[in-house]
């Protein structure tokens, strides 16, 4: 199955069998991204996290006794 990165346009060849791929075809909402740009962005998320100007946000849910 051949597949686009949505962020470098790297085009990418995946097994049909794989996990990924049948994810891919089931729920066409799912978008690849290729591992470079998955480190990348990981990479930079970790360095905003250390410096400490990035938050993230936990909505508190209450539980419902039913």
């Amino acid at each position: 199955m051949r597949v686009q990165c949505v962020l470098c346009d790297q085009l990418s060849q995946l097994e049909d069998d794989s996990s990924l791929a049948k994810k891919l075809r089931n729920r066409p909402i799912h978008t690849y991204m290729c591992q470079s740009c998955h480190d990348r962005i990981k990479i930079k998320t970790e360095a905003r996290l250390a410096s400490g100007s990035f938050q993230l946000y936990s909505y508190n849910t209450d539980d419902d006794d039913f």
